[in-house]
């Protein structure tokens, strides 16, 4: 599967898995704890900052930001017209922070390291009998497959818009569904040959 991952180093790759995990899940759960407009205005702005600082390594991510600000807006429009425009600007800005945060961590981070944090992280649960290096590579999948949809979706994209020179929308459904199937099938081929050795 591809991946968003970026071989463009910034000073964020220096940054180990582990610390990132930490620090990216505090603050993202941080949103959910604030209920001024100002002080979540803060963090978002803190969040587009730290996001902007990534420079060139944001490229492969541009399609999944616009997506994220096109969710940001509909959300706005959706409470504005509801007559509840502050809770709509609450919403998008927790979304556009921790997105920003989760696409920053995929931009930054190898699959292999985050499975290498989960499975530590996750390592004493073996004492209540649960197999803690499987859950850690279903939360490792979980994380990929969402990372993979986004490419899938970007490179379906572009090869419609490089056909009929229109944006895919809808008519991506189909095929990126097929294709999302495809990959989970293989992984799952895959990983049975493995795990049953």
């Amino acid at each position: 599967m591809k991946s968003l991952y970026s071989d463009h180093r910034t000073w964020l790759h220096g940054v180990s898995a582990n610390a990132k995990l930490l620090l990216f899940a505090a603050l993202g759960t941080l949103q959910y704890f604030l209920h001024s407009e100002a002080l979540l205005a803060g963090t978002a702005l803190a969040c587009c900052l730290l996001f902007a600082s990534l420079g060139r390594a944001i490229a492969p991510a541009r399609k999944l930001l616009l997506s994220v600000l096109l969710a940001a807006v509909l959300i706005m429009g959706f409470h504005s017209y509801l007559q509840q425009p502050l809770l709509g600007l609450v919403s998008a800005l927790r979304l556009l922070s921790a997105s920003l945060l989760g696409i920053a961590l995929t931009l930054t981070t190898r699959s292999d390291e985050l499975l290498s944090v989960f499975e530590n992280w996750l390592r004493p649960l073996q004492r209540l009998g649960i197999r803690s290096e499987r859950l850690a590579l279903q939360l490792a999948l979980m994380l990929r497959f969402t990372e993979h949809f986004f490419v899938l979706w970007k490179r379906l994209d572009d090869a419609h818009r490089m056909r009929t020179g229109k944006p895919g929308g809808l008519r991506l459904l189909a095929p990126l569904t097929i294709q999302m199937l495809i990959a989970a099938r293989r992984v799952a081929d895959t990983l049975e040959l493995r795990l049953g050795e």
